[in-house]
């Protein structure tokens, strides 16, 4: 999956993990409907740490798999097919692909991504809401420097004694009309209007009260962990609702607090109207700081203050620790659950930028494995020339017999056939005796078969048999196909038998072998032995694909409300040349996970082919470009099946 999709992914399920861990905050505030407003608040500001938590959890807590979304709803998977077709007789021109959706001229124009584009907005949001907060703080920290010692400073310290505060609170004097406010976290500070020096002493005595009640509970921390919470969801009218619900409980409880501290609550009621009619509160300022009375909140607050039936307990220190195992529980479960793949994507060989740099690089480490690795990306992508000057710098600091052999393979493909029997030779004589010979002398036979040179290829099947004898049924197999040409159907039924007996029994190269024999049954009028033998290799085919089948798969199918994807741009396979003199067809048919790149990945074969076929229908598709499928507009993964025909002209 891309960096793009990755991300986009973890904040749609960030998103809604965060909505649930609200939806569960406030079901249980309404459970608490008949308890103290602290204990409510303490709720919802356990609820914004565990949103805040889920992205930390989401990234660091291993994952508890959930039945994905293909898993519920099945429906079916996409299919496309493509045709690969070679001559018989020549390796000129062998290629002229064909496919059973046109592959377009024009460049490839990608849908637009609406989970990035989303994402983009949800950015842009959360970071203009955090300039904000992060202004306010500028201004209260410029406020407190500007600000002077309050005349209320005695009143005070004196009140902060009977709240049981460990810390001193400085007092200091804002202009006339400002709303009283509490800022700071570790050295908090009360702000009050230059107003108060005309207040009576009791008004003064309830304004200070009630600050030094959110500084006793913590409420600029607090503030500071819910405003973040909303940044973070400021798309989500759950999010708001829920902040105004902090808010209010904030507000209570505070009012409650100063209750409980011996204040009358008509009188208190009362000094708390005057202050909201008089003052006024800056809306720029409150991102920041912990404002005395919202004129929205009053009338609610008021009615709580009078109503005598209120409880106006404060949490105890086990419910504070309560409320912290609170949001560990509901944040860690939801940021834990995710699909997750059970066959992940193999890992692209990165293509190096400067091949001479990359060279190099290998030759002062005396590392061809590096060079081997980028060659293969390049031959992936049909980048012959790149690969061939990759393989050729990896010669001198490796193992050169079996470079060499992987030399010859790339000149095979690139249609060099008298460079390619070149190499392969040198690459026989350089390993000699070995066993790692044989895979050269069985590509020296095939291209002499090519020719029609038989007694040569004979000799080379044969050495190749008496050097590895895990390379014996391949032999013989080749023999056989050799003793066809020669028009002895005998020793060439001779030597199927033979190869079919020393292959395993439920190998790929069994199933191959078993197909051309079925073939050559076929043309000797057997036609009864020809379909028994040819369901035997299917049989093998159809185990060895069953084997991927159970591989389980989170990408969707199309239906409900799925699109399937489509055809940009694609890469037709190649014919090998050993499947080409074999003259052997058939189709690969291969499940991909179509992401929303528009790429396939996690390729599996259900359905395979001999002679390296596979290997070249699973690379073509690699490289094959998709508008991908869509649900409810936001591309999304699909499985889909690709039939790869191989057929000879």
């Amino acid at each position: 999956m891309s960096n793009e999709s990755m991300w986009s992914a973890l904040w749609v399920g960030v998103s809604v993990k965060s909505s649930l861990v609200l939806g569960i905050a406030w079901l249980i505030t309404f459970t608490l409907r008949r308890r103290s407003a602290a204990m409510r608040h303490l709720v919802w500001t356990a609820g914004a740490a565990a949103v805040l938590a889920v992205p930390f959890f989401s990234l660091w807590l291993p994952a508890l798999p959930i039945p994905s979304a293909a898993t519920i709803a099945p429906g079916v998977a996409a299919l496309f097919e493509t045709t690969a077709r070679a001559s018989s007789d020549s390796a000129t021109g062998r290629l002229a692909g064909r496919s059973g959706v046109a592959s377009p001229k024009r460049p490839i124009q990608k849908p637009l991504d609406w989970r990035l584009l989303l994402m983009s907005l949800w950015a842009a949001g959360a970071a203009a809401a955090f300039t904000q907060m992060s202004i306010a703080f500028a201004a209260m920290s410029r406020m407190r420097r500007a600000a002077g010692p309050s005349v209320d400073g005695e009143l005070a310290a004196e009140l902060a004694r009977n709240l049981e505060l460990s810390h001193a609170v400085q007092v200091l004097e804002t202009p006339a009309g400002c709303m009283p406010m509490t800022w700071g976290i570790l050295r908090p500070v009360i702000f009050m209007p230059s107003d108060a020096r005309g207040w009576t002493d009791e008004r003064r005595r309830m304004v200070l009260l009630h600050e030094l009640a959110h500084v006793r509970r913590g409420d600029v921390a607090t503030h500071l962990c819910a405003r973040l919470a909303l940044i973070l969801n400021w798309w989500n009218p759950l999010a708001w609702m829920a902040w105004r619900e902090f808010l209010k409980e904030r507000e209570r409880a505070t009012d409650d607090l100063v209750l409980r501290s011996g204040a009358r609550a008509s009188e208190y009621a009362g000094h708390l109207l005057e202050v909201a009619r008089a003052m006024r509160s800056e809306p720029a300022l409150a991102w920041g700081a912990v404002a005395m009375a919202r004129r929205s909140q009053l009338e609610g607050r008021v009615v709580a203050i009078l109503d005598s039936r209120q409880d106006r307990k404060t949490p105890a220190r086990a419910a504070v620790f309560g409320a912290a195992l609170l949001a560990i529980v509901m944040a860690a479960p939801f940021a834990a659950l995710r699909a997750q793949d059970q066959a992940s994507a193999p890992v692209p060989v990165p293509v190096p930028g400067d091949i001479d740099a990359t060279i190099r690089a290998a030759q002062a480490q005396k590392n061809s494995e590096m060079l081997v690795k980028a060659a293969e990306a390049f031959e992936a992508l049909r980048q012959y020339d790149n690969a061939k000057k990759l393989l050729d710098a990896a010669i001198p600091i490796g193992e050169q017999g079996a470079l060499m052999v992987k030399l010859a393979e790339l000149e095979e493909k690139r249609g060099q056939r008298k460079q390619a029997e070149e190499l392969y030779a040198r690459a026989a004589q350089l390993l000699g005796d070995r066993p790692e010979a044989a895979p050269a002398m069985i590509h020296l036979g095939v291209l002499n078969l090519s020719n029609k040179n038989y007694q040569q290829a004979a000799e080379y099947f044969q050495k190749a048999q008496n050097l590895d004898a895990g390379e014996a049924g391949r032999a013989l197999m080749w023999m056989a196909l050799l003793r066809e040409r020669e028009q002895n159907p005998v020793e060439a039924e001779s030597f199927y038998q033979r190869a079919i007996a020393v292959e395993a029994p439920s190998s790929d190269g069994a199933a191959t072998t078993m197909e051309l024999y079925a073939q050559f049954l076929k043309q000797q009028g057997r036609a009864e032995e020809a379909r028994s033998m040819s369901n035997r290799a299917s049989d093998i085919r159809k185990a060895l694909g069953e084997q991927e089948r159970q591989v389980k798969s989170n990408a969707l199918r199309i239906g409900s409300g799925v699109t399937a994807p489509k055809v940009l741009n694609k890469m037709e396979p190649e014919y090998t040349e050993e499947g080409r003199v074999a003259k052997y067809q058939g189709t690969v048919v291969l499940t991909v996970e179509i992401d929303p790149s528009g790429l396939a990945q996690n390729i599996r074969i259900i359905k395979g082919l001999g002679f390296g076929l596979d290997e070249n229908a699973v690379t073509a598709v690699q490289q094959w470009q998709f508008q991908p499928a869509t649900k409810d507009g936001a591309a999304v993964t699909v499985q889909a099946t690709i039939e790869v025909n191989f057929r000879l002209l």
